[in-house]
């Protein structure tokens, strides 16, 4: 896709009432530090727009980011490694799954997993509970250029796994430094458009 606009259009906090939009929507999770913002990003042919940050759980916020004036890309908030009360990650679980119950543009859900890692207990929760809301979500394996070459079938086996995927499920492996797989993944976005 040629991204002809890009802007964060839409903030939304734990008080906040969903948007309902009138375009398709595709949604990212993921871990706190797993680099949905920097996916984001690079899927924008943005630097910057979407904050990314060394300390994980930045994004505290549903952010809505408008591509072309015909679809929005909307950055969930990550679970996990955040240093922050237990209340308040609870809280960004609920806007979790206020989104994926309301949202009636919702197309598909992609999920981020570190390559370099088996998926943990909230990686598997939150694909199964993807599942149990109607979705097969797309997995994203993340930061793929931190692995030699002749480790990732092993990674990507490790994640299938871990995950307990169906032969079916969609994986693909991406770097947000050599943009190896937004190819494919704006592919896929446009086969859901």
């Amino acid at each position: 896709m040629v991204i002809r606009q890009a802007s964060l259009d839409i903030v939304c906090g734990v008080t906040s009432r969903l948007p309902q939009t009138a375009q398709p929507e595709i949604a990212f999770a993921g871990k706190s530090n797993v680099g949905k913002s920097s996916l984001i990003n690079a899927l924008m042919n943005r630097k910057s727009l979407a904050r990314t940050s060394s300390q994980p759980g930045k994004t505290q916020t549903i952010n809505y980011y408008h591509i072309n004036e015909e679809l929005y890309l909307v950055d969930l908030p990550g679970y996990g490694y955040a240093k922050v009360p237990q209340s308040e990650k609870e809280k960004w679980g609920k806007m979790i799954e206020r989104y994926l119950l309301s949202s009636q543009q919702l197309k598909v859900v992609f999920l981020l997993v570190d390559i370099r890692h088996e998926p943990g207990e909230n990686d598997r929760l939150m694909y199964d509970w993807i599942i149990q809301k109607g979705f097969r979500p797309v997995i994203i394996a993340t930061k793929l250029d931190k692995l030699k070459r002749s480790q990732v079938s092993k990674a990507l086996s490790l994640l299938r796994t871990g995950l307990g995927m169906q032969p079916e499920d969609i994986l693909i492996s991406f770097s947000a430094q050599t943009k190896q797989g937004r190819d494919e993944i704006w592919k896929l976005i446009e086969s859901f458009l």
